[in-house]
């Protein structure tokens, strides 16, 4: 299947997903509304169980064998009670045939009154679903090792039950333990504030998932693109993208978004842009 840099589809995410080639997308990564906790252009947008049950059926069905899905999400609270609803669809995707390869944690640095009785909400769930074994993992090393730079100690036992320094028995030579490690799953982003959407997420964070999970020239996917920003990471990172929003005003403001990030690099023609509905 041939990708332009950037393929654009306005409509609803179901019906132009079936679009797309089976087995075609390296990676997706979405945040669908939750529940109903924001406003879109003035309305209240809920999304049925049966919308996102048949969107999960629909990744499966596009996502390449060892691709991901990155599905960030949060939970409304009801009559005193958090819905739940991300643990449902973290089950369906399950049903549907995914992995859950990780549950990971968007914490911010800000949160909204808790109301009575409750602590600050402060995160969000980033499961990561994968279709077999992810094919791609490349680990962010940016924690700072608090024995950076010191060498390692402690023995390594041998199968004649003696020990030896475990400095030497595993490479031959004195390893230094090395100044940053691997990051943890739980992932630290200031909230990024645009005026044109109510819910967007840091484009950092859709950045280090498209680089963990995907490797140049992969094919990523925001079926739920609001204004843009999983489409704007993946010029940084020379991913090809395909974004599919349904409403007119966000899917302008998300071509206008993408198109000034891929101008700026010198990138003009780029787009396949579909404006039907």
């Amino acid at each position: 299947m041939f990708f332009d840099e950037v393929k654009l589809m306005r409509g609803d995410c179901i019906k132009r997903m079936q679009e797309i080639e089976a087995n075609s997308i390296d990676l997706t990564v979405t945040s669908p509304p939750y529940d109903d906790l924001r406003t879109y252009n003035d309305k209240i947008e809920y999304w049925s169980e049966q919308k996102w049950r048949q969107l999960f059926q629909e990744l499966f069905r596009v996502t390449k064998q060892g691709g991901v899905v990155v599905w960030i999400v949060g939970d409304a609270t009801v009559n005193g009670s958090e819905t739940g609803t991300s643990f449902k669809q973290a089950l369906w995707a399950m049903y549907c045939g995914f992995s859950l390869h990780d549950t990971m944690i968007y914490a911010k640095n800000h949160c909204p009154f808790p109301g009575v009785n409750r602590y600050y909400p402060s995160f969000e769930y980033m499961f990561v679903f994968s279709k077999e074994k992810p094919k791609t993992f490349n680990p962010i090393s940016d924690r700072e090792n608090k024995h950076g730079g010191n060498r390692f100690s402690g023995t390594d036992r041998m199968k004649d039950g003696s020990t030896r320094p475990m400095s030497y028995t595993r490479t031959g030579r004195e390893p230094i333990i090395k100044k940053k490690g691997v990051r943890f799953n739980l992932w630290y982003f200031a909230k990024q504030h645009n005026k044109e959407h109510p819910a967007t997420f840091p484009k950092q964070l859709a950045h280090d998932h498209i680089i963990s999970w995907s490797n140049k020239g992969d094919v990523v996917l925001d079926p739920l693109m609001g204004s843009g920003t999983t489409g704007m990471a993946c010029m940084n990172a020379g991913r090809y993208f395909i974004g599919i929003e349904i409403d007119e005003d966000y899917f302008i403001s998300a071509k206008k978004r993408i198109r000034s990030a891929y101008k700026s690099r010198g990138l003009l023609n780029f787009f396949n842009l579909e404006n039907k509905t």
